[in-house]
């Protein structure tokens, strides 16, 4: 039996978190934290092998230092990590020879859009990214539009063509590896992303949505398992996909 502890277990997604680990058999929830709550003195208390943290953006990178320094296994699905931030946590983890997750999307449906569009941008360089959440996600752009464009890049042949001129600052989105990244966030949405690719008198576009938190939660609980089966910190889900 896995034990895992939630933090950020009075949030949406923590509480979606703490319900799915609760209902599996292979997992024993021991604790449900949350900000008021102290992280270390928690791990000590409840000795999980697992902490599950879905707190916000600012405190991810802490959180994960904290539960990694503590000798248990991340699953973290606090977004908004930027890269020099995951290889000191890498670091980290490698030190103390533990396991762990930071996955910028638990979806199984998101994981397949970033693939796909990884795919696609070996034969259609010019591209796009729109991602939509709730007023309440912290950080703009989504951990998940980074990754997207990270892969992206990484898959890319040839150079995207130039962008034109902007009228008005940041009317063409943000920037990032020349890829625009467009962020909204309105009521009533949980998580949308689309990658448009425009090639010659075509156009390709690869779009996910989630309609409720739960469909987060197969995730979540294939990552408790499968973290136990490491001694690195991995970044992206898709690598207990394989």
């Amino acid at each position: 039996m896995i034990k895992v502890m939630v933090n950020g277990a009075k949030g949406r997604m923590g509480a979606e978190a703490a319900n799915a680990i609760d209902k599996d058999p292979a997992l024993s929830l021991v604790a449900k934290i949350d900000r008021d709550d102290d992280l270390a003195a928690s791990i000590a208390h409840y000795q999980p092998d697992v902490v599950v943290d879905f707190t916000i953006a600012s405190a991810g990178f802490e959180n994960t230092q904290t539960i990694i320094e503590s000798g248990a296994r991340p699953v973290v699905g606090t977004s908004g990590f930027l890269q020099d931030q995951v290889a000191a946590l890498s670091q980290l983890a490698k030190t103390k020879s533990v396991g762990g997750l930071i996955a910028p999307n638990f979806s199984l449906g998101a994981v397949l859009m970033m693939k796909f569009a990884a795919d696609a941008a070996r034969f259609l360089p010019d591209v796009e990214i729109v991602e939509a959440h709730s007023p309440q996600k912290e950080e703009s752009p989504s951990g998940t539009a980074l990754r997207t464009a990270e892969l992206i890049n990484a898959n890319r042949i040839s150079a995207p063509l130039l962008r034109g001129k902007e009228l008005f600052e940041g009317a063409r989105g943000a920037e990032l590896h020349d890829i625009p990244l467009h962020s909204i966030r309105l009521p009533g949405v949980v998580a949308q992303q689309w990658v448009m690719f425009g090639g010659q008198s075509e156009t390709l576009k690869i779009e996910h949505n989630s309609q409720h938190r739960d469909s987060f939660m197969p995730g979540v609980v294939l990552a408790c398992k499968k973290v136990m089966e490491h001694n690195e910190l991995v970044y992206g889900l898709e690598h207990f996909l394989e």
